[in-house]
């Protein structure tokens, strides 16, 4: 078991953090996986902490219910998704690691298996390609981290927080903080679209997965910004 799983399954033991709450979700068989080429440079540097970004299927969805790439999360066939993992990004001192070299191939049982968490083939890929490579040296490994903090974790209803008059990116946030003690509000990121719809949760953890401040590049949009979240049809 490596380090980065060991202190993954560590952070479960937080006082306080509720179990996941339960989909129903089948993933699709998965042939092989999507090829991914690098839109940036190779950057190796020591991890100083991590960030789950969580994205708002029903935004990310809202023009891409006819994309027959995008079919398992958002037409609506498969279920209906809500919060769902973007990806685990590890964090350095005054960049983040990118990019680097990997060793062994992420393999279509990999990717099947994280289907429910990740609802899109090249998104698992991705983030793979682009982040893991740079936290553990076996895809599998990866995906077994991000599956441990997304089960320490309990979503609110943001169906009901939508309804609310004056919603900011402060209630969001109180929102997640309410629905998971552990974690303060000062770790808990929240990015909205230009036009104010909710697009992303954001957690700062430290290099020990435990909940720590955001940094300003990670905290996004300011508590009293107006916000909206999108229900979907």
């Amino acid at each position: 078991m490596s380090k980065v799983w060991r202190l993954a399954a560590l952070a479960l033991a937080l006082p306080g953090v509720a179990h996941a709450q339960a989909y129903q979700c089948r993933a699709p068989q998965v042939a092989s996986v999507p090829k991914i080429s690098p839109d940036g440079p190779r950057r190796t540097m020591a991890v100083t902490g991590y960030t789950l970004a969580l994205s708002w299927s029903p935004e990310f969805c809202k023009s891409r219910a006819e994309d027959r790439s995008h079919a398992f999360q958002c037409s609506g066939k498969s279920g209906s998704f809500g919060l769902v993992v973007h990806g685990l990004w590890p964090e350095g001192a005054r960049s983040w690691p990118q990019w680097c070299e990997a060793k062994n191939a992420l393999t279509p049982a990999d990717v099947r298996g994280a289907m429910c968490l990740m609802p899109s083939e090249r998104l698992v890929a991705r983030q793979w390609a682009k982040h893991g490579s740079c936290m553990v040296k076996r895809p599998a490994n990866y995906l077994k981290v991000i599956g441990i903090l997304r089960s320490g974790l309990r979503f609110p209803d943001y169906d009901r927080v939508s309804r609310e008059e004056g919603l900011t990116a402060g209630r969001i946030r109180a929102a997640f903080a309410d629905a998971n003690p552990a974690w303060p509000e000062s770790a808990i990121g929240v990015k909205l679209n230009a036009r104010g719809w909710l697009e992303e949760i954001r957690l700062c953890y430290s290099k020990r997965f435990r909940p720590v401040r955001c940094t300003a590049s990670r905290w996004g949009a300011k508590d009293t910004a107006p916000a909206k979240i999108w229900r979907g049809m």
